[in-house]
């Protein structure tokens, strides 16, 4: 497996625990960063799979 799909899943779950504190805080800033966490692992779990399929692996 691609160390990026690895990265982007652990981004991944960042995103989502900060998105969760700033809902639980009222923090809109927290949860729309959190927001972005999450796009941007979702991005690199995409590439990472990619890279995997280029490779031959699954």
């Amino acid at each position: 497996m691609d160390n990026d799909r690895t990265e982007g899943s652990m981004k991944n779950l960042k995103g989502k625990i900060k998105e969760g504190v700033g809902n639980l805080t009222g923090d809109s800033k927290t949860k729309t960063e959190g927001q972005m966490d999450q796009a941007e692992g979702k991005i690199q779990n995409t590439i990472g799979g990619i890279k995997d399929t280029l490779r031959g692996n699954k």
